[in-house]
């Protein structure tokens, strides 16, 4: 391939069929303190993979009420002190309906839980777990979310 024509696909080309990134807010939920401390997760629906309760933005919240929300219809969590400043974000390929995948920025917001439940949403739909944040980094799947929770 000339140069001119590769500056012109990586230019004009390649971004044409590239997707636009997606922003997704996450809850990572904890509870316990020290060596105690642990995080929840959740199976996924569709793989049964082990993730953080999240989410597309939700018109009305900001976005750690939004990773809140999340928790709450995901995971059962019916009360939680939020922190508002991100932990940080990790990313992922979310495969869309149709087989389509498209890249996705979540922003991670941790949320010590005061009181969970069994009665929630999704309940029927995921299995939840606590872990040491350890424990956790070996169970999921992005290697950017493994380091956040080596970190704790």
């Amino acid at each position: 391939m000339t140069n001119a024509l590769k500056t012109a696909y990586d230019s004009v080309i390649a971004p044409l069929w590239r997707r636009p990134r997606r922003i997704q807010l996450a809850a990572l939920c904890t509870r316990g303190s020290g060596q105690g401390r642990e995080v929840l997760l959740i199976t996924s629906r569709d793989t049964g993979r082990w993730v953080l309760p999240k989410g597309w933005p939700i018109d009305g919240l900001d976005a750690a009420g939004a990773a809140l929300r999340e928790a709450w219809e995901e995971a059962g969590v019916k009360d939680a002190n939020i922190n508002r400043e991100p932990l940080g974000i990790y990313t992922y390929d979310k495969r869309l309906d149709g087989g389509l995948a498209v890249g996705v920025d979540v922003t991670v917001f941790e949320a010590e839980v005061t009181k969970l439940v069994d009665d929630f949403p999704e309940a029927d739909e995921r299995t939840r777990k606590w872990v040491a944040p350890s424990e956790a980094a070996h169970m999921v799947d992005e290697p950017e979310l493994q380091a956040l929770l080596r970190q704790m």
